[in-house]
């Protein structure tokens, strides 16, 4: 699985981005999916994650009720839709795949497949 993150930009306090990650392959349906940030100097963090079904979605506390991840099996499409963004929010986001089930939904360790990260920076 090839993954290409993109989305990412410069936005005010309070603002929005849409990440959207394209994943190569026929089998999409069959992994799940995640968002990891990364700020400097900071190990790699989980954002949010979803089933291969996209029946289950997980979030960090940090992003509940901001942040929405979704998935589109037909396009073989991840999409993190941030809202209320904040000035902490500010990091590479990386989008994230395994074939495995749910199990270390939130552990980057258990994530085979990475794309390159996108920058998210958020001005106060």
């Amino acid at each position: 699985v090839q993954l290409q993150a993109s989305g990412g930009g410069l936005v005010q306090a309070g603002g929005s981005l849409r990440l959207s990650c394209a994943a190569s392959g026929r089998t999409f349906s069959l992994y799940k999916m995640a968002w990891f940030c990364q700020a400097p100097g900071k190990g790699r963090e989980f954002v949010a994650g979803i089933s291969g079904s996209g029946v289950s979605t997980y979030y960090a506390d940090s992003v509940k009720g901001r942040f929405t991840i979704s998935r589109d099996n037909a396009k073989n499409l991840v999409t993190l839709q941030m809202n209320s963004l904040k000035p902490e929010d500010t990091a590479d986001y990386y989008c994230a795949a395994d074939i495995s089930p749910t199990v270390g939904m939130r552990s980057a360790a258990a994530y085979d497949y990475w794309g390159q990260g996108t920058l998210v920076t958020v001005s106060s």
